[in-house]
């Protein structure tokens, strides 16, 4: 995911020592450390998956907004044997077996064209994007932003889903939802809103499971 911390200027000290004693305390921070995982954001994937069903063995799957990687972590061991997946982050990432990183802002052309060139025409059974912009602290700047990388993650699913494909994004409550859930009823057959237990009640961030995509 796109950092996420908060900023560290004087005037955000306070805010700073609340995030990093939640950090500490966080059963989910302690879980993936014992679990091997990069980070708590593995919980979130691992919830959803066993309530819907999302992997299965040979797929190929697209993790946009990965590292620090425990999403793929998670997803590359899923799909074995057989199954593919791509990773693209604009941090670094460090390897993870097999899998294909892509280091790179997705909302620079360049980079956006990379991931689909790579992806193939209607070759990806399951998009699955944790995404969300550097945050300002300006609640309308960072909706838009984040509906910016929505609708780029959807453009991008549009190009790349198999028949029946499934995308899994994260969004924010605010403007431009509904009217990005009427874009998705157009190309998926069936919508369902998560959030998962991970996901800190303070966060606005919820998921929408797309099944069913209509090429």
């Amino acid at each position: 995911t796109f950092n996420q911390q908060p900023t560290t200027s004087n005037g955000h000290m306070k805010r700073d020592k609340s995030w990093l004693q939640k950090q500490v305390n966080d059963r989910y921070v302690k879980q993936a450390h014992k679990d091997s995982y990069r980070s708590r954001a593995i919980y979130k994937l691992e919830e959803i998956d066993k309530r819907d069903r999302l992997f299965k063995p040979g797929q190929t799957v697209v993790d946009l907004g990965a590292a620090p990687g425990s999403w793929t972590q998670y997803a590359s061991e899923r799909i074995q044997p057989g199954g593919k997946i791509i990773a693209v982050d604009i941090l670094d990432m460090p390897p993870i077996g097999q899998v294909n990183i892509i280091k790179g802002d997705f909302s620079d052309p360049k980079v956006y064209e990379k991931c689909r060139s790579i992806s193939g025409e209607h070759q990806v059974d399951l998009v699955i994007s944790d995404l969300a912009p550097n945050l300002t602290g300006i609640r309308a700047t960072d909706q838009a932003r984040s509906m910016y990388l929505a609708d780029l993650v959807l453009d991008f699913a549009n190009e790349v889903l198999t028949a029946q494909g499934t995308l899994l994004i994260k969004l924010f409550q605010g403007q431009g939802i509904d009217e990005y859930r009427i874009e998705l009823n157009k190309k998926f057959q069936k919508l369902m809103v998560r959030k998962p237990k991970a996901s800190r009640d303070s966060s606005r961030e919820f998921y929408i499971l797309a099944r069913g995509y209509k090429i």
